[in-house]
């Protein structure tokens, strides 16, 4: 674990007591079972209630509708601990399904499907890429047809955290196919237990992330209750994504400093102990050069993503600075993550040594929640 002297402003003494109870939990729960969790491309399905038992779901969410009550502060810690153990869990994923529902669901969609998912009884996964629309949107071609009280949904979806376990969907579906564009999109709720039509494809084969359950879903005429729309009217789908889509960015720049502090820290240690020509490899002036600007680097990220989640606590966190932390972090993630490899020389490209699975699973940290080359449109356009 990286140590340091600075600590964030957004932790007080109720999140540092969180904080204990989430790590004890992740070494003991977690870490042991990544080796097998990598293995079969996804978590232990007991995974999630004992999360849940343990309270480390929906931290955030209120807890008249069974959440922990807490603010983005405790979720911040759950995702920071899980990147500081090197750990992929899905949790992210049903925070921000959980944030859809609680922001526009109804009294009686929350309460139907919160406390499950703050169990653990219910994963859930949201449904937007598909094979030919991933940051366009706009490109979705999955339908939802209205039939009298039910809608009849046909489709695909690709790289779907979650897929394989998830008994709840937020999927983004074309509601109005006379609607061209992203007016015509809205978000429907899908249970899949049992669900006729519904399919769970094959199991991804990733770069990274190996512990992380990715895959495909298939909707051949899917029926679900109109009642499961989110909000009280279609068409508004695009404008509800883009509304959440700065708490997932937010998470991601948040893992991304985590990952980079981790990657200095193991570096730190492996060069002090690793020797060559007859002395420790931190007797090179390039490697304390080196380590140096990683660890500035991912000091300067810190202070950034630390001064994003006060501003979202206190509700003044724009989109656009949302865009900056995702992208600039998450570039800068790699580079860090990169230049440790670097430093463990032949035995950082083994997958044994944490610092070859943190340089594969950072890769993709550019590429979800929307392409940094995405950020940068939307940053461009605040010029």
């Amino acid at each position: 674990m990286p140590s340091c002297v600075y600590e964030s402003r957004w932790v007080n003494d109720d999140v540092r007591m969180f904080r204990a109870t989430v790590r004890q939990f992740v070494q003991k729960e977690f870490v042991p079972a990544q080796d097998r969790w990598r293995e079969q491309h996804g978590c232990d399905a007991t995974a999630w209630t004992r999360a849940g038992q343990a309270g480390i779901l929906l931290t955030d969410v209120p807890e008249e509708y069974g959440g922990g009550g807490g603010t983005f502060a405790h979720e911040a810690v759950v995702l920071e601990e899980l990147a500081l153990a090197g750990v992929h869990f899905g949790s992210v994923i049903q925070s921000i399904v959980a944030h859809y529902i609680l922001a526009y669901g109804s009294e009686e969609q929350r309460r139907a499907w919160l406390p499950r998912m703050a169990r653990g009884e219910l994963v859930g996964a949201i449904a937007m890429s598909e094979p030919a629309a991933g940051s366009d949107l706009q490109g979705i071609q999955t339908t939802a047809r209205r039939d009298g009280d039910r809608y009849v949904i046909n489709g695909s979806k690709t790289f779907i955290t979650n897929g394989g376990q998830a008994g709840l969907v937020c999927l983004a579906a074309k509601t109005d196919p006379k609607v061209t564009g992203l007016k015509g999109i809205s978000l429907v709720v899908v249970e899949t237990t049992g669900l006729p039509g519904y399919r769970v494809g094959r199991s991804l084969d990733k770069v990274g992330m190996h512990a992380q359950d990715t895959c495909e879903l298939f909707f051949d005429d899917v029926r679900v209750p109109v009642a499961n729309l989110l909000g009280p009217v279609e068409g508004k789908g695009f404008s509800q994504m883009m509304d959440r889509l700065g708490y997932e960015r937010l998470g991601v720049a948040l893992s991304a400093v985590a990952v980079a502090e981790r990657a200095v820290a193991v570096t730190a240690s492996y060069v002090k102990e690793r020797t060559a020509f007859g002395k420790p490899l931190i007797d090179f002036q390039n490697t304390r050069f080196k380590l140096a600007e990683c660890k500035t680097a991912a000091h300067v990220g810190r202070v950034f993503v630390d001064s994003c989640i006060e501003r979202f606590l206190a509700g003044q966190l724009d989109d656009i600075t949302a865009a900056m932390a995702k992208y600039w972090l998450t570039d800068w993630q790699c580079r860090i993550v990169d230049e440790c490899l670097q430093l463990h020389g032949g035995y950082g490209y083994m997958t044994e040594y944490p610092i070859a699975r943190m340089w594969t699973d950072s890769r993709v940290q550019r590429i979800y929640a929307g392409s940094n080359e995405i950020m940068k449109e939307l940053i461009a356009c605040s010029l």
